[in-house]
């Protein structure tokens, strides 16, 4: 009953924390869909700890010394959750959880991004890797193609991410929009500071929603490769964050005092469309 009860916790997190993922992965069958809900839990105490340190239930430094002595770690329902995570999907490892820390540590220190390698990179570290550590529950057989895609969709959410939040992270101090991106497109930092919404800054964000949108294509290039369950969730994810993007252009770039979001009848259509695509697949499965 006290395993029941923690990953009812963690359902709990992804359920208040994000509807899209609650609803994506939702449908995915048991254990696939707890072990998400438990990676998911863990990621957001990650992110709190750095974003949210005077509500976050440990620093990240306590974190990962007690992830990294799991057996032993008690106090918080995410350690036997996590215990149980890997002992169902042995082939899952702690290195993606650890860069994710490593990620989230750097927003501590590197608050303004200089190049789009530079930006790249931390996509890896915070969203890419979720990625990774999610394939091991997703699929069965995973490749290294199909790993490459799951990385490039992390990456591809994350700058979705930096797109919808582009107000709220400067308030914080912080600026994910590569300075070589905003110079190519003549948006100052002054600009910037000031939260000037203009012909350079719309250049700006589509530029990075074309990015965004070519690493969704790569990311989705193998979902014939899933089981149809785990499809149907990540690619309902992926056509829900996506989607945000839309809602950035609809509100005419307004990032500075506007968050897009995707209301529910655009997901409801989107849940239909993506439905109907993979019903026969699952009629097809025995």
């Amino acid at each position: 009953m006290e395993l029941a009860s923690a990953l009812a916790s963690c359902e709990s997190m992804i359920k208040q924390g994000s509807t899209t993922f609650y609803k994506a992965f939702g449908y995915l069958p048991s254990p696939r869909r707890e072990a998400v809900f438990v990676i998911y839990a863990f990621c957001r105490m990650i992110d709190d700890a750095v974003d949210e340190p005077e509500r976050a239930p440990y620093p990240l430094d306590e974190l990962e010394r007690s992830f990294l002595e799991l057996e032993r770690a008690e106090g918080h329902f995410i350690w036997s959750s996590l215990r149980w995570l890997f002992a169902t999907f042995p082939a899952l490892g702690q290195e993606p959880f650890l860069r994710q820390m490593e990620g989230q540590r750097r927003d501590l220190r590197f608050t303004h991004y200089r190049t789009m390698e530079e930006l790249e990179g931390y996509c890896y570290l915070v969203a890419g890797t979720v990625g990774e550590m999610l394939l091991p529950v997703l699929h069965d057989r995973p490749g290294l193609d199909v790993v490459e895609s799951g990385i490039y969709l992390g990456k591809a959410m994350q700058i979705v991410n930096i797109v919808r939040d582009v107000g709220e992270d400067r308030d914080r101090g912080r600026r994910y929009v590569p300075l070589e991106l905003m110079a190519r497109h003549g948006y100052s930092e002054r600009e910037f500071e000031a939260g000037e919404v203009n012909e350079g800054l719309r250049q700006v964000i589509r530029e990075l929603d074309a990015t965004a949108r070519e690493w969704f294509r790569r990311g989705l290039r193998d979902l014939d490769t899933y089981p149809p369950a785990s499809a149907f969730s990540v690619e309902l994810a992926a056509r829900f964050y996506e989607a945000i993007l839309d809602e950035v252009e609809g509100g005419g770039y307004q990032v500075y005092t506007r968050r897009a979001h995707v209301g529910q009848l655009r997901k409801l259509k989107l849940l239909a469309k993506i439905g109907e695509k993979y019903a026969p697949r699952y009629l097809a499965t025995p």
